[in-house]
Formats: C-alpha cells, sequence, structure tokens
C-alpha cells in the first residue's frame, strides 16, 4: 500500500522523463539530456547537453492538439540520437566473432557496416510499430468477409486485432533475455523519477522501495493512442482495402495528437477517472519493466540527478 501511496499521490510532477538504453539510462529535463553507459567494471561514462525544447523554439509546438506530434517527433529524434551514441559506449564480453561478422568485416569493414546496420535498425524501429500495429491489423481485418449491415464488426475486428497484436509483441519481448535487462533499467528510471517526485532523497535505497509502473510512461501511451486510434477508425466506414491502409497513415497525426492530450490529462490529475483511464497501460508496464539490481538504480540516479533544474518549479508537469 505504501508504494502504491507514493505512486499516486507524489508531492511534485516532473516533466522530467528518460528512456532505458542497452545497459544505460537517458534523462531529459526541462534544459538538459544527461545520457549514462554502465562498462563492464562498473564505471559510468556521460554524456550531458544543454536542450532547448522544441515547444520554445516554435510557437506551433505550443498549440493544444498540434503540439502532441511535434513532442513525439522531437522525443523519438532526440532518443534515437542518445541510442546511437549510447550503442558505440557499451561493452560486452569478449567472444568468438560468428561466421557473419566475419563476412561483414571483409567485405565492408567493422566500422562502416556497424553505421550501416544501425541506421537500418533505427528506421525498421519507426516503421514496424506503424507496420505492425497500425496496418498489419488493416489488412487481417480485410480478410474476413463481413455482411454490409454489419460493417462495424471489421472495424471491433481490427481493433482487437490492434490490442492482440500489441500485447503480444510485448509479451514476446518481456521473454528475450537482453530486453528483460533493458526492461530492468526502465524499472530504475521509473523508480527513481517516484523517489523524485515525493522529495526523498535520491539513494539506491530509497528509489528501491517505490515502484517500477509510472503513468506517464511510453508504455501507457502507446497503449492509450492504441485505444484512441480503435474509436477513431470505428466511425469512419471505408470498404476499400487501400483506402483504409491510407487512411490510417493520414489519420496518424490526429490519433498521436489526442493520446498526447490525454496522456497530459491523466497524469496530471489523480481521481477516480484518471485512475481508470490510465489502469491499462500502467497494469502493462509489469511487461515493460522488471525489478532494477543496485547497479541500474544508480545509473538513473546517476542521469536523474544531472538534468534536475536549479529552479524547483523549472519542471513541473
Amino acid at each position: 500500500m505504501k508504494k502504491s501511496k507514493c505512486a499516486e499521490q507524489p508531492k511534485k510532477r516532473t516533466s522530467i522523463g528518460g528512456q532505458a538504453l542497452i545497459e544505460g539510462i537517458m534523462m531529459m529535463g526541462p534544459d538538459r539530456i544527461a545520457t549514462v553507459v554502465k562498462k563492464l567494471d562498473g564505471s559510468h561514462v556521460v554524456r550531458e547537453e544543454e536542450y532547448v525544447p522544441l515547444s520554445k523554439r516554435l510557437w506551433l509546438a505550443r498549440v493544444p492538439f498540434l503540439r502532441g506530434i511535434f513532442a513525439f517527433g522531437s522525443s523519438l529524434a532526440n532518443g534515437t540520437r542518445q541510442l546511437m551514441w549510447s550503442a558505440d559506449q557499451v561493452e560486452f564480453e569478449e567472444t568468438e566473432p560468428s561466421k557473419f561478422d566475419q563476412w561483414v568485416e571483409r567485405k565492408f569493414g567493422m566500422k562502416k557496416a556497424e553505421k550501416v546496420l544501425t541506421s537500418i535498425a533505427l528506421v525498421l524501429g519507426v516503421l514496424m510499430p506503424i507496420g505492425l500495429f497500425i496496418l498489419l491489423p488493416t489488412v487481417l481485418a480485410s480478410l474476413v468477409p463481413f455482411p454490409e449491415n454489419l460493417w462495424w464488426l471489421r472495424s471491433l475486428c481490427e481493433g482487437v486485432l490492434r490490442l492482440v497484436i500489441f500485447i503480444g509483441f510485448l509479451f514476446a519481448t518481456s521473454l528475450m533475455k537482453d530486453m528483460r535487462r533493458t526492461y530492468s533499467y526502465h524499472g530504475a528510471e521509473h523508480k527513481s523519477i517516484h523517489c523524485y517526485e515525493s522529495g526523498e532523497e535520491l539513494t539506491v535505497e530509497n528509489v528501491r522501495r517505490h515502484t517500477r509502473r509510472h503513468p506517464r510512461c511510453g508504455t501507457s501511451f502507446l497503449f492509450v493512442v492504441m485505444i484512441i486510434s480503435i474509436l477513431t477508425f470505428s466511425f469512419i466506414r471505408v470498404d476499400n482495402t487501400w483506402l483504409r491502409l491510407a487512411l490510417r497513415l493520414v489519420l496518424l497525426p490526429v490519433v498521436v495528437n489526442v493520446s498526447y492530450e490525454a496522456n497530459r490529462l491523466v497524469g496530471r490529475y489523480d481521481n477516480w477517472l484518471t485512475k481508470a483511464l490510465r489502469a491499462p497501460g500502467v497494469a502493462l508496464q509489469g511487461l515493460t519493466t522488471r525489478e532494477p539490481d543496485d547497479e541500474m538504480i544508480e545509473v538513473a540516479i546517476d542521469a536523474l540527478t544531472r538534468v534536475i533544474p536549479k529552479e524547483t518549479d523549472a519542471d513541473k508537469w
């Protein structure tokens, strides 16, 4: 009960957010970004940089129901940059290179090949969620014949498929050994932010007592996107599959903007309605977060401490 109270009734709500990386964490404050990666010997390699939010540089990024797509794009761009940097810092135990690695090194040179493969992976990282969670359910639902007078069943079927694929994907990744470590860093990120929001000193002991689930998490945001997309697409009747696919892509910015505003709303207030709305997304974090070890918590504290602003209310949510 104590953990739940800390999570649901913080002394403050911070705009500071983070992202779990491979053996590291990125934290973004109102004016700084800090990325901390753990080396094999337990030491930390740190990257810090000044950050000016897009909302301070572009007036459109401050307009409700437009700012969501800008915030999402900016977050994706910053997260990708930090991910690429952190990937270069990670150390792995020495192992015998695979035949594929040896072929790539002979053919292209390892440095060039790493850059190309990383770029391809990042592009796929953007395109895959759109294809897997938005377009694939539309294609699968179009394969099922529905009576014309029950056209709404197609939208319902598509929505159910979208949720099943999304939850199934999260479950599958939670079973992967490497992803479990990343999810542990994700848990450390959430715990440290909870500790900071509660007004406690950022120590390993204090951070560990807090819940690893946070209402203002990317997992919750993605779940809201799923729900908003189901509601949005359900009111539009289009029988042609290609037109349906095109319409999904055209309406995607609208879905992201509405989801962003909804996520801000449920993350800002604590009442029976907001708790009910964020409950499914928080529950899904049981798949995308795991309990971290002390070294992971130390990484989270290190990153978080570096982005806390000097002015008390500068990071107020």
